[in-house]
Parts: C-alpha cells; sequence; structure tokens
C-alpha cells in the first residue's frame, strides 16, 4: 500500500515539475522576446486603427481616448504591451469612393493620423524615414508612418501621389480589392474581378517609374501575379507586401507564391494575421502564423520576412495574437522553433529599416530626374464625374462641339416657328 502510494506521490511530482519546466522554459522564451524587441524596433506593415476612428467616431478624436478605448485591436496600452516599435498606419478607404471621393476621403484619412500623433506625442512620433524611426525608438515611442491602400486613392493622378507623399505617406498599396484604370487588382486571379489591363497599363508603368523617383515603397499586397512579376521586372528598389502571407501554407490569393518569394529577393513579405489567410478558413492560432514564417524563410530566407498583422482591418484573428499586444508571444514563438537572435531581429525590423533605406537610395540617386508630369490619357479615365480640364480637346469631343451647336440651332428655329404660328 506505501510502495502505491510512494509510487502516485512521485508520479504527480514528476508531473508537476514537467508542467514547472516548461512555464520555465516559456517565461525565458519571452523574456528573450522582449530583450531583442527592446533592441530592434518591432516595425509592422499594416494597421487599420484609422478607418475604426472613422467608422466609429467620424475622425472626431475629441470623442476617443486611446488609453481607454477597448473594442478595437489596437489601444495605446496595448502597443506599450505589444512593444510596437514603429507602425504603418493605413490610410484607406473603400473601392465605392473610386471615380467618386477617394481623394478627399484619403486626404481626411491622412490628417487624422497626423492628428493622432498631435494629441499623443507622449506615445506617437511622425516618421517618414528610417533615420526617424531609429529616433522614435530612443526615445520609447512609437514611429508613426502612413501607407495608403489603393491606387484608387491617387484618382490616376501623379500629382496627387506626389502630393500625398509631401504629406508623409511612405507606401502605396496598387490596388486594394477593385481595378483602376492603370492596374488590375488580386481578385483577377481568383476570376471574380475580369483582367482589364494585363497587368500594369502604360499609365501604371509610369506610376512605377514615378514612385521610384519619390523614394515611395510599392505595396504589393492586394494585386495579381502578373502585376507582382511586372513589378519586379521594372523596379530600380525594393518591393514590399505589406500584410500578405505565404500561398503555399494557405492557398488564398491574397497571399504570396513561392516562386514569387524567391524573387523578392531584397525586398519584404510581411506576414498578415487574418485567419482566412493563415489557414484559409476562420480559425487559426498563434502556431499557425509562426508556419507562414517558417515556410518563407524555407523557402527565400530571413531577409524578406517581416510582420504585418492588419489589425483592426479584418474580423478573425487567430487565438493567441487577439490584439497587438500578443506579438511578443508570436516572437517566443519563433525562438521555440529554433530562430536564432539575428533572424527574429531581421524579421521584427532590421529588413524593413533596410528596404526603406535602399529606396531612399535609389530616389537620392535621382534627386535631378524631373517629376513625371504627363497625364493618363484622358480616355482611360472619362466619366460623368471628370473634367477635361488641360486636355487636348479630343476627337469625340471635337465631334460632340458641332452636334450640340446644331441642336441649339434647331431648337432655336423650332421656337420661332411655333412663336411665328
Amino acid at each position: 500500500m506505501l510502495s502505491k502510494f510512494s509510487t502516485c506521490v512521485y508520479g504527480v511530482l514528476w508531473v508537476m515539475s514537467c508542467v514547472f519546466t516548461l512555464i520555465a522554459a516559456q517565461d525565458t522564451l519571452i523574456d528573450r522576446a522582449v530583450r531583442l524587441m527592446s533592441e530592434t524596433p518591432l516595425i509592422d506593415g499594416h494597421n487599420d486603427l484609422p478607418w475604426q476612428l472613422r467608422k466609429q467616431f467620424n475622425n472626431q478624436l475629441k470623442n476617443v481616448d486611446l488609453y481607454k478605448i477597448n473594442n478595437t485591436h489596437t489601444s495605446i496600452p496595448k502597443i506599450q504591451k505589444g512593444r510596437l516599435g514603429a507602425q504603418f498606419w493605413s490610410a484607406y478607404v473603400p473601392c465605392d469612393t473610386q471615380y467618386k471621393d477617394a481623394v478627399r476621403q484619403t486626404l481626411e484619412q491622412i490628417d487624422v493620423i497626423h492628428r493622432m500623433c498631435q494629441k499623443y506625442p507622449e506615445v506617437f512620433m511622425f516618421a517618414t524615414s528610417s533615420q526617424d524611426i531609429m529616433e522614435a525608438f530612443n526615445q520609447n515611442k512609437t514611429a508613426s508612418l502612413i501607407g495608403v491602400e489603393g491606387g484608387h486613392s491617387i484618382d490616376s493622378s501623379l500629382g496627387t501621389l506626389r502630393t500625398m507623399y509631401h504629406l508623409g505617406v511612405r507606401y502605396l498599396t496598387l490596388t486594394h480589392s477593385c481595378n483602376t484604370p492603370w492596374a488590375d487588382n488580386w481578385r483577377v486571379d481568383s476570376g471574380s474581378d475580369p483582367s482589364e489591363h494585363d497587368g500594369l497599363s502604360p499609365f501604371g508603368k509610369q506610376l512605377i517609374v514615378e514612385m521610384n523617383r519619390l523614394g515611395m515603397l510599392i505595396d504589393l499586397a492586394h494585386v495579381p501575379v502578373k502585376v507582382m512579376n511586372q513589378v519586379l521586372d521594372m523596379s530600380q528598389a525594393p518591393v514590399i507586401f505589406s500584410h500578405s502571407s505565404a500561398y503555399t501554407v494557405c492557398n488564398h490569393k491574397r497571399n504570396v507564391p513561392d516562386d514569387i518569394l524567391m524573387r523578392v529577393k531584397q525586398g519584404i513579405v510581411m506576414v498578415n494575421f487574418y485567419n482566412d489567410y493563415v489557414t484559409c478558413s476562420k480559425t487559426a492560432n498563434l502556431s499557425n502564423v509562426a508556419d507562414h514564417f517558417d515556410h518563407i524563410k524555407k523557402v527565400a530566407g530571413h531577409t524578406i520576412i517581416g510582420f504585418g498583422g492588419d489589425y483592426d482591418g479584418v474580423t478573425r484573428v487567430p487565438q493567441g495574437l487577439e490584439d497587438v499586444s500578443k506579438v511578443p508571444d508570436l516572437v517566443a514563438e519563433l525562438l521555440r522553433r529554433g530562430w536564432t537572435d539575428e533572424e527574429v531581429k531581421a524579421a521584427l525590423g532590421d529588413n524593413l529599416l533596410r528596404v526603406l533605406k535602399e529606396v531612399e537610395k535609389v530616389r537620392d540617386n535621382q534627386s535631378r530626374t524631373p517629376p513625371d508630369d504627363v497625364p493618363i490619357p484622358y480616355d482611360e479615365v472619362e466619366n460623368s464625374c471628370r473634367t477635361s480640364y488641360g486636355y487636348p480637346e479630343s476627337s469625340s469631343a471635337a465631334a460632340v462641339q458641332p452636334l450640340c451647336s446644331l441642336a441649339l440651332l434647331l431648337t432655336l428655329a423650332l421656337h420661332s416657328l411655333i412663336t411665328a404660328w
């Protein structure tokens, strides 16, 4: 009896010892993750908090307290717990604004990001460069950069693109989930939308060249494979996927195929946390996200990987990554899987910093190149909400004018006859 009791006690003690060992190991991994995040800024490629500010508060910051808000993935306490070193805040407006008020609404999203930084200067530092990111990090603040999500936001205008750059925008996602007058979107690959341009139109290629000249990151997160290859063929600067995952792990057309991963080379793929892009289902967990990191590293190396959570822009996030505060747990999981400190620090921020520095270098090398001021052909953007000021009178417009004059003369003649009668 005593022997059985002793065996039972030893068994319980052994189990408890294993549990405590696992807990201690996890604590060690978390401590190591936090240490690495204190040495290298966590730079996230995409967060839609500004869109939540519009949806919930109509961008009235006086009506929101980011210290207390609790119905978003992102708040100041969550940012601080998650050790977020730098964030590309998304200036996003939906595709149904295209050909209407997309530019105005995008400018308002840019404005709310600036005002958010001004309201909380103890937390956020507005940033536009690799140097700014490190200055903010050294001040223990979150560097706040802007990315415009969707080419419809520039209304097919290089002047608008440049204006947004001057306002601090540092990447443009070429499309969202709709074609623009110059580029096809990712839904073409799924068959949901027709191809209108066989990838990029001639003006779309003009835009890539101008983005290189400006020093604006080219974001391929929402484009079809054809556009990915076209941009990789012609861009002088490295590209980014601000919030996309690995297609081989989850066969969703928003993700990046292996052959593209191998072409990214000096660019970066910032892994998205949206369940539908992680597992191609409504449920996912932290380990599933780490599988994408592992796969990209295996195919193309650790130097092209980053974080692009897509928080506050998606409805479903993985168990264990419920909000921005949880990212250190993902870093600990990568360490558990055998990632070295160097590899983790590369994914945290060193890769993005390298990409941004290279984009800035390409810009600086073209400092004497004048801006491209050749507009998109009017017949490619003509619609009822657009005027044609500045364009030469087209043959169709020239034909319309005599017809309008003839119609006016006929109307006047008919009026004269009726009056005389």
